[in-house]
């Protein structure tokens, strides 16, 4: 069974700092794929944050670059997302998918909420 379980969301003031992770099955997360995490925010649509890819440059949103780092442990079949200086502008439902996503893939979240 096709699976992602993201986990390590929580309550945090800003300036303070979270460290998530997704697990997936292999099907969806191989040496050669590229992953993302994603985010859903109050009144928007769902945006990508972070693409690492099998090899080559990691990509960032503008609005978390320099805050943000992706990393990926493939033995593991796991992405993190540890994500320092957060701000209340971060608070939303964070997911991870391949890179480009598919719709299949959608896990249920983590919510992060960052207080002011």
């Amino acid at each position: 069974q096709v699976q992602v379980v993201e986990s390590g969301g929580g309550f945090v003031q800003a300036g303070g700092s979270l460290r998530l992770s997704c697990t997936a099955s292999g099907s969806i997360f191989n040496r050669i794929t590229a992953m993302g995490w994603y985010r859903r925010t109050p009144g928007k649509q769902r945006e990508l944050v972070a693409v690492i890819p099998a090899t080559g440059s990691i990509n960032y949103a503008d609005s978390v670059k320099g805050r943000f780092t992706i990393s990926r442990d493939n033995g593991k079949n796991t992405v993190h997302l540890q994500m320092n200086s957060l701000k209340p502008e971060d608070t939303g439902v964070y997911y991870c998918n391949q890179f480009p996503a598919l719709s299949r893939y959608w896990g249920q979240g983590t919510q992060v909420t960052v207080s002011s």
